[in-house]
């Protein structure tokens, strides 16, 4: 304490800033203690400074962009973590809609079983006692997993055989649809039928079938979509 209260702090500050006077710059090992300290310093600063900048400037932006990421990583995390305690559930739903789509392929015929279809419509046909005026299949169209055919119908019969007709129609094992219904009395064109339901009627429709693709048709169609999209 004595020492403390024996220090002349105007003299130790004249001593301090003295010693940076006349000082020669071209020799600073020569300099006293006290610019040297400070030189030490300033250049440990300025060390310190330009290897921020060079190096852990781009380490920080790193760790900015991981703490960004953060939040999203949770997220993801607890929709994993959700799927992982529903995956029972979801793997059975995943069975059932293996079945669902086995059924559906099953109500579609294969490319060998059109024929056997196509008679099967005319013979529901007949079975109902109407006479076909006009059967004929049209241009298939290709779609991405399955084929569709249509094919122009016109029967002539009374109302309530075509009715039973198109309900046979619609129960066969297969999937086919009646399009554009027209029924008229002959040659009155697009004028509703009588109320006479022993009248002869015509019916004009487009029946269309449902056929899946094999695995060399669906290759083929994969291979045109891909042909396609390097057009563009």
């Amino acid at each position: 304490m004595a020492s403390l209260k024996n220090l002349d702090l105007n003299a130790w500050f004249a001593d301090f800033s003295g010693q940076f006077q006349n000082l020669n710059m071209q020799e600073p090992g020569q300099w006293p203690p006290a610019p040297r300290y400070v030189a030490f310093i300033f250049v440990m600063l300025l060390t310190v400074g330009l290897g921020w900048f060079a190096v852990l400037s781009d380490e920080q932006a790193a760790l900015d962009a991981e703490r960004d990421r953060e939040p999203r990583l949770k997220e993801d995390f607890n929709n994993k973590l959700t799927q992982a305690v529903n995956l029972p559930e979801l793997r059975k739903q995943k069975v059932q809609v293996e079945e669902y789509v086995l059924q559906l392929e099953k109500q579609l015929p294969g490319k060998a079983e059109m024929d056997a279809l196509l008679s099967d419509i005319n013979q529901a046909g007949l079975g109902r006692g109407l006479q076909f005026e006009l059967f004929r299949p049209g241009q298939i169209a290709m779609r991405d997993y399955y084929a569709e055919q249509p094919i122009a119908i016109k029967v002539t019969g009374r109302y309530h055989d075509i009715g039973a007709f198109t309900a046979d129609v619609s129960n066969l094992s297969r999937i086919v649809t009646l399009h554009d219904l027209v029924i008229a009395a002959p040659g009155s064109g697009n004028q509703a039928p009588r109320a006479d339901t022993n009248a002869t009627l015509t019916m004009d429709a487009t029946a269309r079938t449902y056929r899946y693709l094999d695995p060399n048709e669906i290759e083929e169609q994969k291979k045109a979509a891909a042909a396609a999209e390097k057009k563009k």
